[in-house]
C-alpha cells in the first residue's frame, strides 16, 4: 500500500517492491522449485474443494513433493472468508509446523492464506490487523497461484476478510503480507466456467478503471491501470467465444496481476464502495455488483475534469473517435462497459438483482461507510451514493 500525505503531489509515490511474477503456460510445474528457492520445505497448500475436483491441487502437490517439500492441504477456503475460516487455516498451519504458504485458487483462497499467515506469525485474531501495517513480526513467505483472473490478490499486500454476521469487509494490509511470488499459469484458469470467467474479468476491469482515476493516483498506478485495461477488455469476448484460448486467458491473468498492483499503488473508488453492500446485504457476487455499478460511477466522475480525460484515454483504446471530447469519451467508455454485461448475459439493473427501491437508503448508508469511497476523485456523500443506486436500479 502506498501512502500519500495530503500535502504531497498526487504524482509522487513511494512504491514497495512488487512480488516476483512468474508467468507462462505450464508455469505451475515450477512450484516446487520456487518453494525451495524461498527456503520452504514444510508447505501448507491453501485451496478449495472445487480445485481439488479439477485436479489442480493434486498437480501442485506432486510438484511440491518432487522438490522434497512436505505438503499439508487446507482445502476448506470459502468465498468471502471470515475470521473463523482464518482460525481454522491457522490451526492447520500450526499443526503442520508450516514454513511456507501456497495459496492456490481465487481471491478467497489467497486471502485465507494471507489471513492465516497474519495470525500464525503475529498472534491474536484477524480483527487485530484491520487497517494498515499492524503486523509487528515477520511473516512466512507466500506463493500465490491464482486460478481466476479477477481479484488481483496475488499482487496485493491486503487480505479482505468478512466480519462474522454483518459481512462487512475488513481490509487487513501490511507490506509483510505481500506474496513473495505470484505464479501465473493461464492453463489453470481454463477450468473456470463462462460465468465465473466473465465475473472475474469484470472485477479486473473495474480495478483498472477505478485505479486510473483515484484521488491518490500516480504515474505508476496510471501505467499499470492502462495496461491492465488494454489487455482485459478485448480478451474477455475472446474467452467467452473460446474458453480454451490460452492467449486471451493469459491476457486476463496478466491484467488481473497488473490491476492488483495498481490497487496497491492507488487504492479503489466509488464503484467498489457501492458494490460491497450489494454483496453483504443481497449476496450479489462481487464481479456482478461492481460491474453493474461501474458505468454509473464513470458517468458521475466524468464531471471531474482530470477523470474525464483519463476515461477518454481508455475509451480511445477501444475505438472512441479521437475528435471526441473528454466527456464524450467517458460516455463511450460507460457504454462499452455496459455492453460487456450484455455480452456475458448478466443483469444490468439492481432491480433484476432483487434489490427493492426501498432498500436504496440503507445501501447508500452502508456504501458511505466503505473505505474506498474516500478515494473516489469526486466526493461521494449520502445523497450522491443514493442517486447512483437509483440510477442503477432500473433502466
Amino acid at each position: 500500500m502506498v501512502n500519500h500525505p495530503p500535502s504531497e503531489s498526487p504524482h509522487s509515490f513511494d512504491a514497495p517492491r512488487p512480488p516476483r511474477l512468474v508467468y507462462g503456460c505450464g508455469a505451475v510445474e515450477r512450484l516446487g522449485e520456487l518453494a525451495r528457492e524461498l527456503g520452504g520445505t514444510r508447505v501448507l497448500l491453501v485451496t478449495d474443494p472445487g480445485l481439488v475436483a479439477a485436479g489442480h491441487v493434486a498437480r501442485a502437490e506432486v510438484n511440491l513433493a518432487r522438490a522434497g517439500c512436505e505438503v499439508a492441504r487446507f482445502a476448506d477456503a470459502r468465498e468471502n472468508p471470515t475470521p473463523s475460516d482464518i482460525e481454522r487455516c491457522r490451526a492447520a498451519a500450526a499443526a503442520h509446523r508450516t514454513e511456507l504458504f501456497v495459496g492456490l485458487g481465487g481471491g478467497s483462497s489467497l486471502d485465507t492464506a494471507k489471513g492465516a499467515n497474519f495470525v500464525l506469525s503475529n498472534g491474536g485474531s484477524m480483527q487485530d490487523y484491520w487497517g494498515v501495517g499492524k503486523a509487528r513480526l515477520p511473516m512466512l513467505p507466500l506463493i500465490a497461484v491464482p486460478t481466476t483472473a479477477g481479484t488481483g490478490s496475488e499482487t496485493q499486500s491486503f487480505a479482505l476478510i468478512s466480519q462474522e454476521g454483518s459481512h462487512r469487509k475488513m481490509a487487513c494490509g501490511d507490506p509483510k503480507a505481500m506474496p513473495a511470488i505470484a505464479l501465473l499459469d493461464p492453463e489453470l484458469t481454463c477450468s473456470m466456467p463462462p460465468l465465473v470467467t466473465a465475473l472475474t474479468a469484470l472485477d479486473t476491469l473495474a480495478h483498472a478503471v477505478e485505479t486510473r482515476v483515484t484521488r491518490v493516483g500516480n504515474a505508476l498506478s496510471a501505467l499499470l491501470a492502462r495496461d491492465a485495461f488494454r489487455l482485459a477488455y478485448p480478451a474477455l469476448p475472446k474467452v467467452l467465444r473460446d474458453p480454451n484460448d490460452l492467449d486471451a486467458r493469459g491476457d486476463l491473468l496478466l491484467a488481473s496481476a497488473f490491476a492488483g498492483s495498481a490497487i496497491e499503488a492507488s487504492m479503489l473508488g466509488g464503484a467498489h464502495a457501492l458494490a460491497n453492500p450489494l454483496t453483504a446485504s443481497f449476496g450479489v457476487v462481487h464481479g456482478q455488483a461492481v460491474g453493474t455499478m461501474l458505468p454509473h460511477i464513470v458517468r458521475w466522475n466524468a464531471e471531474h475534469t482530470p477523470s474525464a480525460a483519463a476515461y477518454r484515454e481508455l475509451a480511445c483504446s477501444l475505438g472512441c473517435p479521437s475528435s471526441a471530447s473528454d466527456r464524450e469519451g467517458a460516455q463511450f467508455l460507460a457504454e462499452r462497459l455496459e455492453e460487456l454485461l450484455a455480452l456475458a448475459g448478466l443483469p444490468r439493473t439492481l432491480k433484476e438483482l432483487g434489490v427493492r427501491e426501498g432498500d436504496l437508503d440503507q445501501l447508500a448508508a452502508d456504501a458511505a461507510a466503505q473505505w474506498t469511497a474516500g478515494f473516489n476523485p469526486r466526493p461521494l456523500g449520502l445523497p450522491e451514493l443514493r442517486a447512483l443506486y437509483a440510477a442503477a436500479w432500473t433502466l
